[in-house]
């Protein structure tokens, strides 16, 4: 049995970040892999999202500002997108895999425990030090009948042809890109909806606001509708719901959530403890057996699951692994964001739950009577700031075509405590835009 100062099992943004800088240290590392290598953001998550939604944000506003200096909306072709896409990012799980062989040792398969610190992958065993997960999440997948039907986001992100028709089960932020790419793209697009809206987690006026804006631009929504089965007829396919109706379209896509990449672990095993929710971690990264370790995507923590953090929690492990730091992981204030058109986006602390708190003011903005928006056609535009009681900017929402880049230029603003008086004597952004407008945001 071979044996390793490190296995790192996953090959994603985390274990990636992770085994860039310890196989610096010159101490013997195995990766393990048993999927794409890269993991999901660069092959079918973040990476090619925001690269196909270029092309539908350019659409999208050349769409809005017909009559008003645009005479022709763009058209997307989603096919020739689609090949664009395929062109740049085909080759990186190959690409990626020959960076880890140059870097460190590689067993393709997937790991899983044998033991507290040894793992067996296609039939061999490894022992580690230090063992560190970095599985990831995946696409969960209904168990009703006709599943099996069904496509998924990776699907989506990978579809040659554009359907005609396309029914999404699910409102989550996924969904809802995917569906507005299609939608863009020419698509009739349906949306069924377990709840009484979309995009939870983020503010509930500007996710019912979403709802209005995809629906101008065609998107059907169905609420507290369930999928109940899913039948072939031919070369459509039929959607039964809970409600009593049926929907005939060509695609179905199963995007009812993520889930954490566990089962093939063999976790009890090794007396890891995990539940629906991932793998349970301290406030050190570590699982529940010494010298085990889990980061990104598969811990069971209340936080963001993003590229952005699960690198951080590698450069924090790496750190605490080679003895540079020992106090716990500290998560810094963490923007998030849907990039559907408009986009939507906060940082900080949610206008939802400071509505009936008396510790904060809630203020609403409109952003549309700047030259910025009205240039864009931004009519509806807006921007919520939640402020403590000390007057100290500590939330921010927006809804609007450049929501994202706007929001990111509050996120040191919350995270940093800035004043009016110390972001005028040290920044002096950009005119006219967002930036330049933050210190009237914030109060003396």
């Amino acid at each position: 049995m071979k044996k390793y100062d490190y296995i790192i099992l996953g090959t994603g943004p985390a274990g990636y970040k992770l085994a860039r800088l310890l196989a610096k240290t010159g101490k013997s590392l195995l990766a393990v892999e048993g999927g794409l290598f890269g993991g999901t953001c660069p092959n079918v998550g973040c990476e090619p999202k925001i690269f196909l939604s270029g092309a539908i944000h350019v659409a999208q506003a050349s769409r809005q500002l017909v009559g008003r200096g645009i005479s022709q909306p763009a058209v997307v072709d989603w096919d020739q997108l689609m090949a664009t896409k395929k062109a740049r990012f085909d080759s990186w799980p190959n690409e990626t895999k020959a960076i880890y062989e140059k870097m460190c040792d590689v067993a393709e398969g997937y790991g899983r425990f044998t033991g507290p610190h040894t793992i067996e992958v296609a039939g061999r065993q490894y022992e580690g030090n230090h063992i560190i997960i970095a599985t990831g999440h995946r696409p969960h997948r209904l168990t009703i009948p006709g599943a099996d039907l069904m496509h998924d986001s990776s699907d989506v992100l990978s579809l040659e042809h554009r359907p005609n028709r396309a029914v999404f089960i699910g409102g989550g932020y996924v969904a809802i890109e995917l569906a507005s790419f299609l939608a863009a793209a020419g698509t009739k697009v349906e949306m069924l909806i377990r709840s009484d809206r979309i995009l939870r987690g983020f503010y509930s006026k500007y996710a019912a606001a979403m709802v209005t804006a995809l629906a101008k631009q065609g998107v059907a929504f169905h609420f507290h509708t369930n999928a109940t089965r899913v039948d072939q007829d031919g070369q459509s396919f039929r959607v039964t719901t809970n409600r009593g109706r049926t929907i005939d379209t060509d695609y179905v896509v199963d995007a009812s959530g993520r889930v954490p990449n566990i089962e093939k672990l063999n976790l009890p095993a090794a007396g890891i403890a995990a539940s629906a929710k991932g793998i349970d971690v301290n406030d050190h990264l570590q699982t529940t057996v010494p010298g085990v370790y889990a980061i990104g995507d598969i811990t069971s923590q209340n936080v963001p699951k993003l590229t952005t953090v699960a690198e951080l929690e590698a450069d924090y492990l790496y750190q605490l692994l080679e003895g540079k730091q020992t106090a716990a992981l500290h998560y810094p204030t963490i923007g998030t964001a849907a990039f559907a058109f408009p986009e939507i986006a906060q940082v900080g602390v949610s206008p939802d739950d400071a509505a009936d708190n008396s510790s904060y003011q809630v203020e609403e903005r409109s952003l549309g009577g700047g030259s910025f928006y009205a240039g864009l056609n931004e009519q509806d535009a807006q921007l919520t700031l939640v402020y403590d009681q000390d007057n100290q900017l500590v939330g921010a929402s927006e809804i609007g075509a450049t929501a994202a880049d706007d929001i990111n230029n509050l996120v040191p603003v919350i995270g940093l405590q800035i004043t009016r008086q110390e972001w005028q004597r040290h920044v002096l952004p950009l005119y006219p835009a967002l930036a330049d407008k933050v210190s009237g945001l914030l109060k003396k």
